[in-house]
């Protein structure tokens, strides 16, 4: 018997408790397991022992349940596509229930005796989906749900004759539950906004023509062209062409980038001025559009540790709440000689104050927002628990190169020895076609002054020590100091010793073994690197640079940004040095390269820039698509707010059922004051995360 792993797309799901109930329910079938419920996505995915039959009996289970489910193959689903509310179900029920409900009040004026049955009717047409479903939540091991609360107190109110509480109540949970449907969609919103980022149609070249294709089709190796205006339909490489690229919708990043030939272009992102020929890199399912919507989702999937406490002290709450309306309704009347009705009345209005709704919703519903905010832009977070412990770290730790640096040498100094000589021009023709770092950074700041190179014969490279040619037959090189040995006298040697003292690399130009001038080449910080830190610093947290490089040159670079910095560390090092921030508190590790990935996962949040490797984004718990530094200060904004934002959302929640008990004891609470407390509650705290989604993560 062997296991697979299922997808279904679940439509109906509207608040996070949702998600218990399909998790329990589906837990109990013979031969499922490992049953996963992403609320956000709206899909689920369980391990099957026999897929065939999983196919006809989870639907079947889902929708007793009152949801609608559908198996789906694709991994990155596009989501199910949201009627206007008044054809929903839930938007049907609103509207019928509350045409009775005010016809019933029209018609009380006239009779009031007659207007009961219209009020009967209000509260028992909405009593059977919420009954049904009660039922069906009761039998698959969820009895203390909010749908039997609501149930019983309806009933309950009918019972002893309060038939308009009835119906009002009835009619206030369909308008909460729909409302909770409009803010679940506004948070599927921005996945869908994603999916559509991708065209569906690529011009491809095929047998010497330019034919159209969808975009799906693509293959990796295909040649596609883009049109000024067009987007890019696929991940790849520019084979041909120049053109600025709007990046914004999938980095983040504000201000469209130039790109040529040999540069990396991303699906979805809006081809400028220019006309592009594109060497696909990824398969459509595996584009950066595909991996972006699988991380947001899982990420919007995994629940944080605030809502798992939530959960688990829900499901105590829940049955604690019964009882307690149970002794609400017993006690006085049996203990005290109280009057029944009052206190069944009072007992019905707890259960209904009673509803977690609001309380369940708080942690999820500002996770979710905080996490599609993000996205937007540019900040990707892999889950709640990364984005809780974002916000509470003490320290930072940043690789080297790559990360605080642009990961490639620049000239920085030119220092002539010989009057009339210009040595950059001498050196890039001598550097001329060589694949050398060093080399490709010289002739790199040639083309950047747009010098004009001198002719050179007979060129080649002495591995390790120089790279010579021939200038109007006189032989020049570009090697070492230590290559260049006695060509150099004292005052030459003083200068390379202060530039190396910075961190710099020193290359001598020589001409028939005569110094005629010095290049000192560094990795250079990025330019936002300082105000990147410096803007950490101000939100009280400590910065460390961990590098493999020298200490030299590690000394300079950290001495630059002000922070501190611990040298010549190979990877298991790396890895004991975060090992140790975090025995002193928590600690986030960015980074980019292979070598950062044992440190990534040891961090408390590890987070990657979005230009590096793929280990690193796969290890990571968060990403920078727009490889700005400045994301990680935004990432621990948007963290603090979050928990912030989820704080208020709890004090709500709590803060009104404390004070409706008080009123409801008290006796000044009506039936519909008690749900509408509940509803209430409910779009409040949706309506505090939403804010999230509005303000963006920028502190």
């Amino acid at each position: 018997m062997s296991s697979n792993r299922l997808q279904f797309a679940v439509s109906g799901m509207d608040c996070p408790s949702c998600v218990g109930k399909l998790e329990a329910a589906l837990g109990r079938l013979p031969g499922i397991s490992d049953v996963s419920v992403n609320f956000t996505g709206g899909t689920l995915s369980l391990t099957a022992a026999l897929p065939d039959d999983a196919r006809v009996s989870v639907p079947a289970r889902i929708g007793a349940l009152g949801f609608a489910a559908q198996a789906i193959e694709d991994a990155v689903p596009a989501g199910a596509t949201d009627a206007p509310w008044w054809r929903t179900i839930k938007g049907r029920l609103v509207i019928g229930t509350g045409a009775l409900t005010a016809a019933a009040f029209v018609a009380s004026f006239f009779d009031p005796a007659l207007a009961q049955w219209p009020y009967v009717a209000a509260a028992a047409i909405g009593l059977v989906p919420f009954g049904r479903r009660a039922l069906a939540l009761a039998r698959s091991g969820s009895p203390f749900s909010i749908e039997m609360l609501m149930t019983v107190a309806a009933i309950g109110a009918i019972g002893i004759g309060a038939a308009e509480e009835a119906a009002i109540v009835v009619f206030l949970f369909a308008v909460g539950e729909l409302l909770e449907g409009v803010a679940a969609g506004r948070a599927r919103a921005g996945i869908k906004a994603l999916v559509a980022l991708v065209p569906r149609d690529a011009l491809v070249e095929r047998d010497g023509q330019v034919v159209t294709r969808a975009a799906s089709s693509l293959v990796i190796g295909d040649i596609v062209q883009i049109r000024p205006g067009d987007r890019v339909p696929a991940d790849g490489i520019i084979a041909e062409g120049r053109s600025t690229l709007d990046e914004s919708a999938v980095t983040g990043e504000s201000v469209p980038v130039q790109r040529g030939p040999g540069d990396p272009v991303h699906a979805g992102t809006i081809n400028g001025d220019g006309r592009l020929r594109v060497a696909v890199t990824r398969d459509p399912q595996d584009n950066t559009i595909a991996r972006i919507i699988r991380m947001v989702e899982d990420a919007q999937g995994a629940k944080a540790p605030t809502a798992r406490f939530i959960e688990r002290f829900s499901r105590w709450y829940t049955p604690a709440a019964m009882i307690v309306a149970a002794l609400v309704v017993a006690v006085p009347p049996l203990a005290f000689g109280g009057d029944w009705t009052t206190w069944i009345y009072r007992g019905l209005s707890l259960l209904l104050i009673a509803c977690p709704c609001a309380l369940v919703l708080s942690t999820p519903a500002a996770i979710a927002s905080a996490i599609a905010a993000g996205a937007r832009r540019g900040l990707l977070v892999k889950g709640g628990a990364a984005l809780e412990t974002l916000g509470r770290v003490r320290h930072v730790a940043f690789d080297k190169t790559g990360t605080l640096t642009e990961g490639r040498p620049r000239v920085t100094d030119l220092v002539p020895l010989v009057r009339d000589v210009d040595v950059l021009a001498l050196a890039a023709a001598v550097e001329a076609g060589s694949s050398h770092p060093l080399a490709q950074a010289i002739t790199r700041e040639a083309e950047l002054r747009r010098l004009t190179l001198p002719q050179v014969t007979d060129a080649g490279a002495v591995p390790g020590k120089a790279a010579h040619a021939e200038i109007g037959g006189i032989r020049h090189e570009v090697g070492s100091p230590r290559h260049a040995g006695a060509a150099l006298d004292a005052a030459a040697r003083d200068r390379i010793a202060v530039l190396e003292q910075t961190g710099k690399t020193v290359v001598v130009l020589l001409r028939e073994g005569r110094a005629l001038g010095l290049i000192a080449l560094r990795d250079e910080p990025r330019p936002d690197a300082a105000p990147a830190l410096a803007r950490l610093r101000r939100q009280g947290l400590e910065t460390v640079m961990l590098t493999g490089d020298n200490g030299r040159t590690a000394a300079a670079v950290a001495g630059g940004l002000g922070l501190a910095a611990r040298a010549e560390l190979l990877p298991q090092d790396k890895l004991a040095a975060i090992e140790a921030l975090r025995a002193e508190g928590g600690v986030a590790m960015v980074g980019d390269g292979i070598n950062d990935a044992p440190a990534l996962a040891a961090a408390s949040v590890g987070i990657a820039m979005g230009g590096g490797t793929d280990v690193a984004l796969d290890t990571a718990d968060a990403a920078l698509l727009h490889q700005r530094l400045d994301g990680v200060a935004e990432l621990i904004a948007l963290s603090r707010r979050t928990m912030a934002n989820i704080h208020q959302n709890i004090a709500i929640a709590l803060g009104l059922k404390a004070l409706f008990l008080a009123t409801t004891l008290a006796g000044a609470t009506t039936l519909w004051m008690a749900i509408l407390a509940d509803t209430g509650a409910t779009v409040i705290v949706t309506l505090n995360a939403l804010r999230l989604l509005r303000r963006g993560p920028a502190a």
